[in-house]
This record gives structure tokens, sequence and C-alpha cells, in this order.
């Protein structure tokens, strides 16, 4: 078990007290917990940079990434590597398409196969809840209702330069992230709606009382 050092070790050897235990978060491993801040940053600084993907194109969505990821729009440049081998050298998963029933259990198991830390990016209105199908029978109501999802583009399809502002957001939420935070156990508080809502886009203003809004 991990505790807290030197003081506690002297004060239970002189009194006999119990150790006193570190939160939750900080009990992950060597690197979340005594790694110092530079290193942190730098850890963060890798991962942005060489975000090996996993495209699981499913429908019109994929012909859009594939256009990003070719010479007019070059994500590579921003250090992404497209066309993974499979999921176990992958660390960021692209949904483009229209998730069905019937393969939602094949998404979550290839998910499943990719190593920590993972990321996955739901491009398209079809991933991101179902799209122009979601009153179907065989939709399923977007792909966060399988697996995690880091980042949302909406559209449909969206545009390749759609996919490439969510490849920075993304990145910009893993150069601040800790590793203690994404995987503490145990009553992690969820972020609030408020944390989660973009800086990009405002909500319009309600229309006050009596008036038609615009």
């Amino acid at each position: 078990m991990d505790v807290t050092p030197a003081a506690n070790s002297s004060a239970a050897a002189a009194g006999g007290a119990a150790p006193e235990f570190l939160p939750e978060p900080r009990r992950l491993g060597t690197l979340a917990r005594l790694a110092p801040e530079p290193m942190k940053v730098v850890l963060n600084w890798g991962r942005r940079y060489s975000l090996w993907v996993f495209n699981f194109g499913l429908a019109c969505c994929a012909i859009e990434f594939i256009a990003a990821s070719m010479a007019r729009h070059d994500f590579i440049r921003l250090g992404v590597i497209p066309f993974a081998p499979g999921p176990r050298q992958a660390d960021l998963m692209v949904v483009s398409g229209t998730v069905t029933d019937k393969m939602a259990p094949a998404v979550k198991r290839l998910y499943e196969q990719m190593p920590e830390p993972k990321y996955v990016i739901s491009f398209g209105a079809c991933s991101n809840c179902g799209g122009p199908y979601w009153d179907s029978y065989s939709v399923t109501k977007g792909v966060d209702q399988i697996i995690p999802v880091d980042v949302y583009v909406p559209g449909c399809p969206p545009r390749p330069e759609a996919l490439l502002q969510g490849i920075l957001k993304l990145q910009e939420k893993i150069a601040r992230e800790s590793l203690g935070e994404r995987y503490a156990q145990g009553g992690a508080a969820r972020p609030s709606a408020a944390a989660l809502r973009s800086g990009l886009v405002t909500p319009p203003a309600p229309a006050p009382a009596g008036e038609e809004p615009r």
C-alpha cells in the first residue's frame, strides 16, 4: 500500500499511530503519484502529438475522415498518425458513421482492446446521436451509449476542417489532464455541465416575455 512517506513513518515508529493513506487518485502508480509537474507536462506533450488513429468508418462520414488524412488537410502535421494496424497499436478511435445495434458489440470489443490511455472522437451526427436515423429500430442512439467519448464533432457529414478542430480540442484536453484523476476509482465526482460546455459556442439569449424569438 502507498502511504505518505517519512513524517508519518517516523510518527508511527515513535507513537504507534496508524499510517495515513494517500487519497485514491494518488495511489495509481509511481508516475501519477511521484512525477513532478514538469514530467507530467512532458508525458502529456508526448501523448498529444503521437496519436495513432484507429478509424471505425461506418458510413459516409468515413469519406470525410479519409479526406482529412489526405494531402489537402493532412492531419499528420498535427501529430496524428492515421490507420493504425489494429486496436492494440492505437491511441485514438474515430467513430465515423452510423452505429447500428448489430455493430455496437464490435465497436465496444475493439475499444476494450486498445491500450490505456485511449481516447474517442465521435465524428458526425449519426455517431453522436443517431442522426437522421435516430428513430430507427436498429440504430444505436449515439456511440456514447456503449463507450466513453472525449470529443463530439457535429455535422452531417462534417467537413474535414471540423475533424481538424476536434483533434485540436482533444489535444488541449490531453495537455491539461491528470491520469490520476482520469482513472480515479470510487466516487470520483463527475464534471459539471458548465465545465463540459465549450467556450467556442455561446447559447442564444432567451427572448423577453411576450416577445417572439427571432
